[in-house]
């Protein structure tokens, strides 16, 4: 039933405000944690980065005076805030859910190793990887790329508010078309912006897939899994 056995599910910050303008939504926690739940039981072992984008960005904060490292690292400690809370909607639906941080900050998370990951995946749980890298920067994209790649996850699932890679933004420019698939070098090539430059190398040098999809439309994430044709698929 389903098309993958691991995966990288990486979520946006900004996607957790739903329709708020800071901090996370309720309403739009419980549809993910709803949603990611639902794959577990599928038999699928799900790994996932949260942006903190929602709460602190650091590239933001050092173009508003902050430095470029102590930005960095609070936007690292956004993403643990948001991890925490996807971990406890997800234990209050019944799933089983470890924060792993690549900080040292126990008791908030234990600190990340491929193999706490990994174990904890096999025996059921959704491994939430916070942090990023655990250095400045780099993003969270990057973060994903890496765990995901660590973890030996089958593809990284990139949810975000539109439902794909488009040929410019369709929020701003009504002709987009919709890739259904495109290569990294194609990516590279006509600068589109579906991951910042050293996430895509990782991936593609790691011939490591990414789909883009909406993850704001509930049903949307088990669509992906069971491969069916949503989103854009990338690839080396």
């Amino acid at each position: 039933m389903a098309k993958y056995k691991r995966v990288l599910l990486k979520l946006s910050g900004e996607s957790l405000m739903g329709e708020q303008q800071h901090g996370i939504d309720e309403k739009r926690l419980s549809e993910y944690a709803t949603q990611i739940k639902e794959v577990v039981e599928m038999g699928v072992q799900v790994g996932i980065v949260i942006g903190g984008g929602n709460i602190f960005r650091g590239l933001s904060g050092a173009s508003k005076g902050y430095d470029r490292v102590k930005g960095d690292q609070m936007g690292m400690l956004a993403t643990v805030i948001n991890s925490l809370g996807l971990s406890s909607a997800l234990v209050a639906i019944g799933q089983k859910a470890r924060v792993l941080t690549a900080i040292r900050m126990e008791p908030i998370g234990e600190f990340y190793s491929k193999w706490k990951a990994i174990e904890a995946m096999e025996n059921g749980e959704v491994a939430i990887i916070s942090c990023g890298t655990g250095n400045p920067f780099f993003t969270t994209d990057t973060g994903s790329a890496l765990r995901g790649i660590e973890i030996e996850a089958d593809v990284m699932l990139k949810g975000t508010r539109v439902d794909g890679v488009y040929t410019a933004d369709p929020e701003k420019d009504p002709t987009a078309t919709k890739y259904e698939k495109i290569s990294y070098d194609e990516v590279y090539n006509k600068g589109l912006k579906v991951m910042d430059l050293t996430a895509t190398t990782m991936c593609k040098e790691n011939d490591f897939p990414i789909v883009v999809f909406d993850m704001d439309t509930v049903g949307n994430l088990a669509k992906v899994i069971k491969g069916e044709n949503i989103g854009t698929y990338v690839h080396a």
